[in-house]
């Protein structure tokens, strides 16, 4: 067993003990990214609870939706040209949902790259009795937050029914739970990264998000549309791990990197000392 595994192991462990094994318990770990159990041995209020990464999966656009005005939209409306980071919340949820738009906006508004300039953003509910009064209410409290011009038509609060809701949430592998004695919904905390066809790209765990991954990643699932040089030369040398939802560096391709620095500066100083020529003894010598 490798160290992290054994880490989430005894965190885990942890997490469960504290609750008691309960299914709150085991649904917290689970929003933090620890653990996605199999069906088979998660407790009977969390069997359907879980994320089953569907990489490369094509999201249907054609589902319609309505937006925060009311106004009835689809899918396909937001794709096309741009990348696309997609969460799935309900806007009652008491707690959860509120920590992974708090976590997203916090990310959104370290990259230096904007929502609806470069990317957009898709916050849809999955709570099928949830209103666009309530979307736009939530929409409304996180541009307040983000406070950068031009969110306004880039970040889309959705509701929907439960037939659009089922096809989006199976095409990215996203499970959750209702369970009628807390009139609460189970589920866990991630958000993905949707490519410009409407393809999933990548996962990310947990209720905070790394700036510099979500960039990247929002940049790879462009094909480099978006982003620089520099994010360019960190992708050949990051490599997006889908097991952990994060970047990690590519040794050899550090090396190589280096290497040919190395080589270029080395390179530059030769021709700069051949062009200047042997020194000219002083004319007083």
């Amino acid at each position: 067993m490798q160290w992290h595994s054994r880490s989430a192991f005894w965190v885990l462990a942890v997490v469960l003990g504290i609750s008691g094994f309960t299914a709150s318990g085991w649904g917290q770990a689970m929003s933090k990214g620890i653990l996605s159990p199999p069906a088979n041995v998660r407790p009977p209020g969390l069997l359907n609870v879980g994320i089953e990464q569907r990489l490369n999966q094509q999201v249907p656009l054609q589902l319609e939706f309505r937006d925060e005005t009311g106004k009835a939209v689809r899918l396909s409306d937001y794709f096309g040209k741009k990348p696309v980071v997609l969460n799935l919340v309900y806007y009652q949820c008491p707690m959860l949902c509120g920590e992974v738009l708090s976590g997203l906006t916090s990310a959104l508004r370290v990259m230096k790259i904007d929502v609806g300039k470069d990317f957009e953003v898709l916050t849809v509910s999955f709570n099928p009795r949830e209103t666009p009064e309530m979307a736009a209410a939530k929409k409304a409290e996180y541009l307040q937050r983000y406070n950068r011009a031009g969110a306004d038509a880039g970040w889309h609060f959705l509701t929907g029914p439960q037939a659009s809701i089922e096809g989006l949430t199976q095409a990215v592998g996203f499970q959750y739970q209702y369970d009628e004695k807390s009139n609460q919904f189970a589920h866990v905390a991630a958000i993905v990264v949707l490519t410009p066809e409407g393809k999933v790209a990548q996962y990310y765990y947990g209720v905070e998000y790394s700036p510099k991954d979500l960039r990247l990643g929002l940049v790879q699932a462009s094909s480099g549309k978006i982003g620089n040089v520099v994010d360019a030369v960190l992708l050949y040398c990051y490599h997006y791990d889908p097991a952990t939802g994060k970047y990690g560096a590519i040794v050899s391709r550090v090396l190589k990197l280096a290497a040919s620095v190395t080589i270029l500066i080395l390179g530059v100083f030769m021709v700069v000392m051949f062009r200047r020529g042997p020194a000219q003894p002083h004319p007083g010598a």
